[in-house]
């Protein structure tokens, strides 16, 4: 009977001591999870203050740009819709106004009477071809501030965008379209489509199959005289330039588009991406055409 007691008192004490060892380590799980929750939280403040400190950078000021978007071949203004959305957020006014794509001259033409129309200073912003459009629509524009180019070629005074293009080693665009024709006033005039099986190798190669597939399905046709027409007067002569290069660029070419932007004077960031930067990295585009925006924003 004695020792059935002694076992079980020393049971019930090896027990209260595994209980208490129990609660010890309990509770220092317990310290220790709410100091890892404080630490978390704390780094997570900081890391929300780092960034809104970054977006708060790249805001609108007061006085800031209209940000006119102008889309290239092939592509309609949808092409900027992730990067509207992103500008807009930061308070800037954003149009992206279509183009015919019917030739250089018509298109800038265009371009130039919309700029004319617009209330304040304006800060133009061409994607591919839209980079010749605006080097000849802001041409003269009183209210034109600066210009940015994304994936885009700048041509000088007298040069043709199929000569331009030629020169480049890294474009596969001009052995992948499609030649077509359309009506043109009393006759037919030639007009281009991309090869709807390349079109994802030579613009998007850095976005989903299935969406690139169906950029290809929904491009325009872009008419000869685009690329064939000589280019005007060009505004970078006069005004302060940006330009976004695509270190994959396979349809204007890397090589073509980096030149002419340092032709051009104008200050480069380089991305690692496709011909369609702005459809697959939007933000990192606005966050350059937000940059040109404020450090113009003192002629607003």
């Amino acid at each position: 009977m004695e020792h059935v007691m002694r076992s079980t008192r020393n049971t019930y004490w090896h027990g209260r001591s595994r209980s208490k060892s129990g609660r010890l380590a309990l509770s220092l799980v317990a310290v220790m999870a709410a100091a890892t929750a404080a630490c978390a939280a704390q780094s997570d403040q900081q890391v929300a203050a780092t960034s809104a400190s970054a977006s708060d950078q790249l805001t609108a000021p007061a006085a800031s740009p209209t940000i006119m978007l102008v889309h290239g071949a092939f592509a309609d203004g949808g092409s900027w819709n992730a990067v509207s959305e992103n500008l807009q957020q930061r308070n800037y006014q954003v149009v992206a106004p279509g183009i015919g794509l019917r030739g250089l001259a018509e298109d800038s033409a265009y371009i130039a009477s919309y700029l004319k129309q617009l209330d304040g200073c304006v800060l133009l912003v061409g994607h591919s071809y839209g980079a010749a459009v605006i080097t000849n629509a802001a041409t003269g524009a009183a209210n034109a501030v600066g210009l940015v180019f994304v994936s885009g070629l700048e041509p000088d005074k007298g040069e043709r965008l199929s000569d331009v293009e030629k020169t480049s080693k890294d474009s596969v665009l001009n052995a992948n379209l499609i030649k077509l024709t359309y009506p043109r006033g009393a006759g037919t005039a030639i007009e281009y489509l991309v090869k709807p099986d390349a079109f994802p190798a030579v613009f998007a190669g850095d976005l989903p199959k299935e969406e690139a597939a169906v950029l290809a399905a929904e491009q325009r046709p872009a008419a000869d005289a685009a690329f064939s027409e000589p280019s005007g007067v060009p505004a970078w002569k006069t005004l302060p330039s940006w330009a976004v290069v695509a270190s994959g660029d396979k349809a204007a070419g890397a090589d073509v588009v980096r030149s002419t932007a340092k032709r051009a004077g104008a200050q480069i960031t380089e991305i690692e991406g496709s011909h369609l930067i702005m459809v697959s990295q939007p933000a990192a585009v606005a966050d350059v055409i937000a940059t040109a925006a404020k450090a113009v924003a003192d002629k607003c």
